[in-house]
């Protein structure tokens, strides 16, 4: 989605602007010294030659199975002024005249793509009135804080837009999302958008991946806030090391204004050490900061934290004694942290206290519905969909619906074409902290269903012997027999979870997207069962 209006951008002129290490440029089947060197309006970037208009700029980068250059043809076909790309793609691109459209060379060309995006849609000029941008990364956390951050946000009167996993928002406005991050030209494109929308305040997670691969490039956050770091995409980032190096990139000069950091770990307490300044910090566990931090003690601490329905009450606690009492509805004292982290932010973009409390006392912000997060389909027996898929979320979700006098039976996969070694570790966390596990499907794309299975399935065992544990462990699928089997199970005081997709609605398998969404599984097997379900808005992911 793009802004209504558009301006005509000088391509050329707006490349001298950027470190661009452009090798070549050639002219239909002649090179730029030989033809007459004219100027190329532009007045977009695609991508995708599918998504190309009239006057876009068609970065032809290299892909997982094919090279955008493959489909310059196409994008010329609909319209775009120039192609941009490697020198593979130059030379599949080939002697092709294009239409005379330029053909501009470079040795790294995905990293043009951010910067150019940014100069094209003028997503962030200066001297120009534009939303405040607050950026989330981190493994676990970063989509409800943002929709926490979101609901401050317009507590605040700020009209508002995010930028998340389960949706895109500007203004009222849903926009689907198929990225936890869209790539650079939309991100930019969207950004203008809420601009010309006049919107004052946007929010936006940042996975490990947006940051791989340039999808942030051009942005600067107003203020970027760290979760956590735990295993995940191990099968991208290859180590802990890498995966934190990556992650540790929204936090320098060039991506963030200020920065809000949970050092309730180790990789936040380095990160705190390590990242551009200035830095808050932010404690939500009784964790002790590394005597090698920079002082023994947060900016900012979560205390006082009670029981309040599903949720918790609790204070957080800053410079000079400044005390905010807040409270958050979602189940899980991990969404105490995540509250946490949204009103710091707030706080560190500049509103003070006074207002923040006001609204908290107002609205109460961050007692809403995340799709997919804590997402609370029934109350007796307690029916819960999350989207852990990783052995830290698994954990802290299994860990925040024990009740006394109540069995807890997990549903849950492991993905397929993704880190393995995650998957024995989720299988062992399950045993040790539910009565019953049911080992599943998650989305196997093209890996064999029975094989990703297995490796959940040896930790769980593994576990059950090493422990001497009681838990139950069985094997059934497809996904929808496992929620019902689960149902079939429990009892009125007992917990359901069912883990690992949260709001995702489609299951992918062998290439091909079959309808399935947990919260309407489990809603239509309880009801089966004759239990009550609470009323669900409808969610469209």
């Amino acid at each position: 989605m793009r802004p209504t209006s558009v301006e005509t951008v000088q391509l050329l002129r707006v490349l001298q602007h950027l470190p661009s290490g452009l090798s070549s440029v050639r002219y239909g089947s002649l090179p730029a010294a030989e033809s007459e060197r004219a100027e190329v309006a532009v007045t977009g970037v695609a991508l995708d030659s599918r998504s190309v208009r009239p006057g876009d700029l068609y970065a032809a980068l290299p892909g997982s199975r094919r090279h955008g250059a493959e489909f310059a043809g196409l994008a010329v076909a609909r319209g775009a002024s120039a192609v941009l790309t490697d020198a593979a793609g130059a030379t599949l691109i080939g002697a092709a005249e294009l239409d005379g459209v330029p053909v501009f060379t470079a040795a790294d060309p995905r990293r043009l793509v951010g910067p150019l995006s940014r100069l094209v849609f003028r997503s962030q000029p200066d001297g120009v009135e534009r939303p405040a941008l607050y950026g989330v990364t981190g493994t676990n956390g970063k989509t409800t804080t943002t929709y926490f951050l979101n609901s401050l946000l317009r507590a605040l009167g700020r009209t508002t837009g995010l930028i998340g996993t389960i949706e895109i928002l500007a203004g009222e406005d849903p926009i689907p999302s198929l990225l936890t991050t869209p790539e650079s030209p939309q991100v930019h494109s969207l950004l203008a958008l809420m601009r010309e929308r006049k919107l004052t305040a946007a929010s936006m997670e940042v996975s490990s991946h947006a940051l791989e691969f340039g999808r942030v490039d051009g942005v600067v956050f107003d203020v970027a806030g760290f979760t956590n770091l735990t295993q995940d995409h191990l099968d991208l980032h290859g180590d802990m090391e890498r995966y934190f190096a990556v992650k540790a990139q929204l936090f320098d000069a060039a991506h963030a204004r200020t920065r809000v950091i949970t050092v309730d770990d180790a990789w936040g307490q380095r990160l705190a050490r390590e990242a551009a300044h200035p830095v808050t910090t932010l404690l939500t566990t009784e964790a002790r900061i590394d005597a090698a931090s920079d002082g023994d003690a947060a900016d900012w601490r979560v205390g006082g934290i009670e029981q309040d329905g599903l949720g918790h009450a609790f204070t957080i606690t800053g410079p000079d004694g400044v005390t905010l009492s807040l409270r958050c509805g979602l189940p899980g004292t991990f969404n105490i942290s995540n509250a946490a982290l949204a009103a710091v932010m707030v706080l560190a973009s500049g509103v003070s206290a006074d207002e923040v409390q006001r609204a908290a006392d107002s609205r109460d912000p961050f007692t809403i519905q995340v799709p997919g997060r804590m997402q609370v389909i029934s109350n007796r027996p307690a029916g819960i969909v999350d989207f852990a898929h990783n052995p830290d979320a698994l954990e802290r979700t299994l860990s925040s619906v024990r009740r006394d006098g109540s069995r807890v039976i997990v549903v849950f996969g492991a993905t397929g074409q993704r880190d393995e070694t995650k998957r024995p570790i989720m299988g062992a966390v399950a045993a040790r902290l539910a009565d019953v596990v049911i080992v599943t499907d998650d989305d196997p794309h093209d890996e064999d269903d029975a094989f990703i299975r297995a490796g959940v399935l040896a930790g769980a065992t593994a576990a059950v012997r090493a422990g001497s544990l009681a838990t139950e462990v069985l094997e059934v699928f497809p996904r929808a027999a496992a929620i019902e089997h689960a149902v079939l199970l429990a009892g009125p005081d007992d917990t359901i979870v069912v883990a690992g997709r949260g709001h995702e609605v489609w299951q992918e398998v062998k290439g091909v997207n079959h309808s399935l969404d947990d919260r309407v599984e489990l809603a239509a097997a309880l009801t089966r069962r004759g239990f009550s379900v609470l009323p669900q808005p409808g969610i469209e992911s």
